[in-house]
């Protein structure tokens, strides 16, 4: 099927930010150079469903220029950046992708892309992923998945025996996990939130729900901006973390009065629920920093204001018990729908790791087995080495003798 985009004529601006990007993202840039005699990915089609952004498209034209034909849709019906998109369309990339996609659209656009063929699936929450399955579409070799709420699904169709390919969850990588999760969310969540209502954050109570590596980095950046932030979990270790960190741990029933802002970071569903938005005060901010809009209940909302007033782009107004809700971005990701994403040097390694685990599917997909892997050390391990060259940080090695010391009994 032809691409559908916004607008072609957008695609000079998205070429400009795709530049930009990709002089900032050296550790992709190297990889490709590093592959590109070999053409690794020559014959193989891959089907990505990831969110549009010019971080994005620097891994789609590394894959491009190592051989692979390419169809893409945005992993979010509101995260597509327009531009970028004109401008993968104009170079020959299958995009399907364009801000503001009805639920019906963005599913279309799934079946577009699986339309194509692909040979390898490459994923930010699983949507196309299990949609793949549950087609049961044989020429699929492998594929990758980005995220911690697209592995959660995973597990459970591997679980039940009805995962059809094997995966790799990039998500776990520590050189993504532990610096696109935690960092890149972080700042980018706060750089949403910002955006979208220019408030001031220095002394305003954040209520961060979830103690996982994005809420760790949301409520690093809350702090570090000034806020009072209290964090709410149903885990006990990651509890006592928070606690151990130095933030103030309750449960959301108990603080709900008292926040100023909530955001949700759990990839759960009805975190915020009825109970809760009943005992904010009037003016209470809610937006969610986890992949799928269902953390904050949203029907709830509507069920009491069915016409929200739109204060400003991604700031909707609910009013009902004589106080004033605030959500952002209907609930959907604050950091790509108010905001860009991640910076491009937090996606050069979290990107780094699909295009090199996309390569070793290649290499490798007939001793693998259908269920989920984790990133092969090495590919790891030279993510990260291949960064600190790129930021020019150079790092001591184990002399001979700590060698043998290390490997003694």
């Amino acid at each position: 099927m032809p691409s559908k985009v916004a607008e072609i004529g957008l695609s000079k601006r998205g070429e400009l930010s795709f530049q930009w990007a990709q002089r900032h993202m050296k550790t992709l840039e190297r990889i490709k150079i590093k592959n590109q005699k070999k053409q690794p990915l020559a014959g193989y089609n891959l089907g990505l469903c990831l969110h549009i952004t010019k971080e994005t498209s620097v891994l789609l034209m590394a894959a491009k220029e190592l051989g692979a034909e390419i169809a893409v849709c945005s992993a979010n019906p509101l995260s597509t950046q327009d531009d970028i998109a004109a401008f993968l369309s104009s170079q020959g990339v299958n995009t399907y992708a364009w801000r503001g996609q009805t639920n019906q659209e963005f599913k279309e656009t799934l079946h577009s892309v699986l339309e194509f063929n692909p040979n390898i699936v490459t994923d930010d929450g699983a949507e196309l992923h299990v949609l793949a399955n549950s087609r049961k579409i044989k020429n699929i070799l492998g594929g990758t998945e980005e995220t911690t709420s697209g592995i959660n699904r995973l597990k459970v169709l591997e679980m039940t025996n009805k995962l059809v390919y094997p995966v790799i969850a990039v998500n776990d990588a520590y050189s993504k996990r532990l610096f696109d999760n935690r960092y890149g969310t972080g700042q980018s969540t706060v750089d949403g939130l910002m955006r979208a209502t220019g408030i001031f954050l220095a002394g305003k109570n954040v209520v961060v729900c979830g103690y996982g590596w994005v809420g760790k980095g949301v409520a690093s950046r809350a702090r570090g901006l000034g806020s009072i932030v209290t964090i709410t979990e149903v885990d006990y270790i990651r509890a006592l973390e928070a606690h151990m960190d130095g933030f103030a741990v309750k449960k959301l029933s108990d603080v709900a009065h008292i926040g100023d802002i909530f955001i949700t970071c759990t990839g759960q569903t009805k975190v915020i629920r009825k109970e809760h938005m009943k005992k904010m005060k009037s003016g209470a901010i809610l937006c969610n920093a986890g992949h799928f809009d269902v953390e904050i209940d949203i029907n709830y909302l509507y069920q009491e204001d069915q016409k929200p007033i739109s204060l400003r782009a991604d700031v909707d107004c609910f009013t009902f018990c004589n106080k004033k809700i605030i959500l952002l971005a209907k609930g959907r990701v604050v950091n790509l729908v108010s905001a860009e994403g991640h910076p491009p040097e937090v996606m050069d390694l979290s990107f780094s790791n699909q295009l090199l685990s996309i390569i070793f599917i290649t290499k490798n997909h007939g001793k693998l087995n259908s269920r989920i892997y984790k990133v092969p050390c090495d590919i790891d391990y030279n993510v990260a080495k291949y960064s600190l060259y790129a930021m020019n940080i150079k790092i001591d090695k184990l002399t001979h003798l700590q060698e043998v010391y290390k490997n003694s009994v």
